[in-house]
């Protein structure tokens, strides 16, 4: 029997994080972030202030970056027989406004949600939300489940915004608190984009006054969206790594968006990825179509050791948890132990880690 490649193993993705070092709050200003930069080129590792990221990015750059909105996707109801449920909605906003379709005096739609607490819910089951109710369709595995909504009238991101509340990811431990609602979302988070489960966290470490100044010394900026569902955050749970499938996640890549990323390529302009989500709706709609051109629909690329990038040049990230797809795709970027060596490094240095935590740019 042949040893699998540690590249290969879960085990070789994880790590022993000390609690105190997951942010569980973010900075009072966006820019105030450290950051890591760890060069392949130079084969050198740094500490810095995020305000600095303009001393390292390659002349004439073009960051691509995710606007996707976060909404309150979290809400709260009960069982018929009154125990309490929570749900996530999973499903892109945009998806449920398209697919929505007359019910009775209201309107229904079918939806893919995380069900909590999901072992004694049944196929069958009405739960009771504040203006509307999720009829459970299936049930998969870990709590997410397909379920018929019904609802009134408006749009049911009306119901979001009056009765829902800020996604918070479990490891932090706390409510979610009013500042969440602008803090947990980029400063370039378009309104017309209204959808993600989770923040595109890289990106939260911009503030209005660096975009402007990143634009200014020359470098150009464009805009995707992934609407961050499941598959983002969902866990590697095979031991072999290549056999995790990655769940599929709603892509928009304008004209305007496609053409410069493609020019960028043709004339080898420096590519720089804010956010995982940026990098893999890129290098998916890439190796999807072979050229970067106008793309809306489903994607699923999941990128680990040995995936061959075509587009990027660098990556703006956080710092992710052990075990997860995206460790992997760091790891696939810049090497499992040049990555793991940077994690202890970070550590070693306090740095603050996950979504309100401090930032790394990798430069290939």
């Amino acid at each position: 029997m042949m040893t699998m490649m540690p590249d290969f193993q879960l085990n070789a993705y994880d790590y022993n994080l000390p609690e105190h070092l997951i942010a569980q709050v973010p900075l009072k200003k966006r820019d105030e972030s450290r950051l890591l930069v760890l060069s392949r080129k130079k084969k050198k590792m740094e500490i810095t202030s995020f305000s600095c990221l303009l001393e390292y990015l390659p002349k004439k750059s073009l960051l691509v970056v995710n606007n996707s909105r976060v909404v309150p996707a979290r809400l709260l109801g009960e069982k018929e027989s009154h125990g309490r449920v929570e749900m996530v909605l999973l499903s892109p906003l945009k998806v449920l406004a398209e697919q929505a379709r007359p019910a009775g005096v209201g309107l229904s739609v079918e939806a893919s949600v995380l069900l909590r607490p999901s072992r004694r819910l049944k196929v069958g089951m009405t739960l009771l939300f504040p203006g509307f109710t999720a009829t459970i369709l299936s049930k998969g595995m870990f709590g997410q489940c397909v379920v018929r909504l019904v609802w009134e009238q408006g749009e049911f991101v009306e119901l979001l915004n009056a009765h829902g509340e800020v996604p918070l990811p479990p490891y932090i431990r706390r409510k979610p608190e009013q500042e969440d609602a602008q803090r947990y979302q980029t400063v370039y988070a378009s309104e017309n984009e209204q959808g993600s489960v989770a923040a595109p966290t890289a990106g939260l470490h911009f503030s209005k006054r660096m975009q402007a100044e990143i634009v200014h010394a020359g470098h150009a900026w464009c805009e995707l969206t992934l609407f961050v569902g499941y598959g983002t955050f969902s866990p590697i749970r095979c031991q072999d790594i290549r056999n995790h499938v990655m769940h599929a996640e709603y892509v928009k890549i304008s004209t305007h968006a496609a053409e410069a990323i493609q020019s960028a390529v043709e004339t080898e302009q420096p590519v720089i990825a804010v956010g995982t989500t940026s990098l893999r709706t890129i290098e998916g709609v890439m190796q999807k179509q072979g050229c970067l051109t106008p793309y809306q629909g489903w994607l699923d690329t999941y990128i680990y050791p040995g995936f061959t990038f075509k587009v990027v040049n660098g990556l703006i990230t956080n710092f992710h948890l052990p075990r997860s797809s995206l460790l992997v795709l760091v790891s696939a970027l810049a090497g499992r132990e040049r990555i793991l060596s940077a994690y202890r490094k970070a550590m070693e240095e306090n740095m603050r880690f996950f979504s309100y935590g401090d930032a790394m740019f990798i430069e290939m």
